[in-house]
């Protein structure tokens, strides 16, 4: 009789937690969907950002533009991690930890000085257990990141890199391709290069000129690589969560199959033996 209400106690908490997960996996799903929304208005914006610049470029502009600078060596750097501050989403904080390591571990191998930035609770909590220093540790960037969001982790190193206080800026982030498919990827957001369409076109006239149009669009594309790295994070986030949610509820169901045929065998066993017990009583009565 104790085997079979505890097997009952087993089934109704697993039950119970299935009800949670299965309740997580929908959230997540609909918030995938709206960053989702995100991410496809973000890409095209950056392709035409990039297509601009790769138009204007000539290799002489770097002398004016600071921010196309183009050190010999890299001597100082800053990275960028991005991570969630909730769990509960698979092995998406795990693979950009992992990610983030190795690139710190390039750069000291290459004797280059390195300046961490964290965002999420998750990357923060690994990295202070294992005392990496860091100079920033961000956890107000919510799951419905802003470009003012990005704008603010950005600017900063804008300004440091234009001083010639860093030569390299790199983020490292989830790409979203698919609920499955979120590979941890690595960046570099500074200094901007151009993509392989170098040649001005002649049939532009440029109001006002080339040079004063790269000298808005410039910040804007790398700002904008931010941002675009904060929406394709935040989806691929929503969907690790969503495709572990969905596991979870899926092994709570296998679970309650298995223990409730446990419980039938108790229960049948008990039966039997109350029903033994019984004959046995009666036979013992007439006797």
């Amino acid at each position: 009789m104790q085997k079979a209400r505890d097997i009952r106690r087993r089934i109704r908490s697993v039950q119970s937690t299935r009800q949670i997960t299965h309740t997580m996996e929908m959230v997540a799903a609909s918030k995938m969907r709206r960053a989702q929304d995100r991410v496809r208005a973000a890409r095209p914006y950056a392709a035409k950002l990039s297509e601009v610049i790769s138009s204007l470029f000539a290799p002489e502009l770097a002398e004016r533009y600071p921010i196309l600078r183009q050190p010999e060596q890299v001597r100082k750097a800053a990275l960028i991690l991005l991570t969630s501050n909730r769990g509960l989403a698979g092995g998406f904080n795990v693979n950009l930890i992992r990610k983030a390591r190795a690139r710190l571990e390039e750069f000291r191998e290459a004797g280059v000085d390195v300046d961490f930035y964290v965002v999420g609770r998750k990357g923060i909590n690994f990295f202070r257990y294992r005392r990496q220093a860091m100079a920033s540790e961000r956890t107000d960037i919510s799951d419905r990141p802003t470009l003012d969001d990005a704008n603010s982790l950005v600017n900063p190193l804008i300004t440091r890199f234009e001083a010639a206080e860093l030569d390299a800026v790199d983020i490292v982030y989830s790409q979203f391709q698919s609920a499955l498919s979120t590979p941890a990827v690595c960046a570099r957001i500074l200094p901007v290069t151009a993509g392989e369409n170098t040649k001005r076109s002649h049939n532009y006239i440029f109001t006002p000129s080339a040079e004063g149009i790269l000298t808005f669009v410039l910040p804007l594309y790398v700002r904008n690589s931010v941002y675009r790295a904060l929406v394709e994070n935040t989806a691929s986030e929503q969907g690790a969560r969503m495709t572990a949610m969905k596991n979870a509820t899926d092994n709570a169901d296998d679970l309650v199959k298995t223990l409730t045929l446990e419980y039938n065998k108790a229960r049948q066993s008990q039966i039997t033996q109350e029903l033994t017990e019984i004959t046995g009583g009666a036979e013992a009565l007439r006797g």
